[in-house]
């Protein structure tokens, strides 16, 4: 169990890493690519997701996942809250490095709006509606979820660049109304390394939509897929 553990928190980082690092790259000042937008920043998303699965292998780097996985039988109950652990420490270990590799960056954008430099490291709607942001995220989660066990049972060995390209495609189809966390530990990882991080001009952390939407609604897609997976996809 202890090298999964150490899988699960080091492909967390390395998927943080990718994901936060290109959030600072399109929004800091003094970078190579500001303002390249939003494509730029779901691709780098999916290529890094897809980088993550090919070098680590069977790691759900998601609570959301690793709940699904436990319902069915997948990996023990046992392993589920050492798992959520590892992977929260390791996202929060992944944007923390970010900032350390971001840091002249960040000092040069202190005209920036607080916000957007929040929303780096965690995810935000563009229109605040908790109830249609849960729903938001809760159903992407069910489409993230189901779909990636339907490309283990139906494409086991299309599952790294599978997943990569569902990420890529659920950011631009579902992705517009919250930032699609689909992942606890993606959102509140990060989240709690910016409460840490000593970044001049900070806002607020809204640990209130943080803890409720991508906090919660994940978990109910994750046993919404697993119902999809014993029901129609025979696991």
């Amino acid at each position: 169990m202890f090298s999964k553990l150490i899988a699960e928190f080091l492909g967390t980082a390395l998927m943080i890493i990718f994901g936060v690092g290109v959030h600072c790259d399109e929004v800091l000042n003094k970078t190579k690519y500001q303002g390249s937008g939003h494509l730029f920043a779901i691709t780098t998303w999916g290529f890094g997701i897809t980088i993550v699965l090919s070098v680590f292998g069977d790691v759900c780097i998601n609570p959301a996942m690793a709940l699904t996985q436990s319902i069915i039988g997948l990996i023990p109950w046992s392993y589920f809250i050492p798992y959520v652990i590892a992977e929260l420490l390791g996202a929060c270990v992944g944007a923390l490095i970010c900032y350390v590799l971001y840091k002249d960056q960040f000092d040069a954008s202190l005209d920036i709006d607080p916000v957007k430099i929040r929303n780096i490291f965690s995810t935000n709607p563009i229109h605040r509606s908790i109830p249609r942001n849960f729903f938001v995220e809760f159903f992407a989660t069910f489409i993230f979820l189901s779909s990636i066990l339907g490309l283990v049972k139906n494409q086991p060995d299309f599952v790294p660049i599978g997943v990569g390209l569902l990420v890529w495609a659920i950011g631009m189809g579902l992705g517009g109304p919250t930032g699609f966390a689909m992942n606890p530990a993606r959102d509140l990882g990060p989240r709690l390394a910016y409460s840490l991080l000593p970044i001049k001009n900070k806002t607020d952390n809204d640990w209130k939509y943080g803890l409720t939407v991508p906090g919660i609604a994940p978990y109910l897609g994750a046993v919404a897929a697993a119902l999809f997976a014993i029901f129609y996809l025979g696991f």
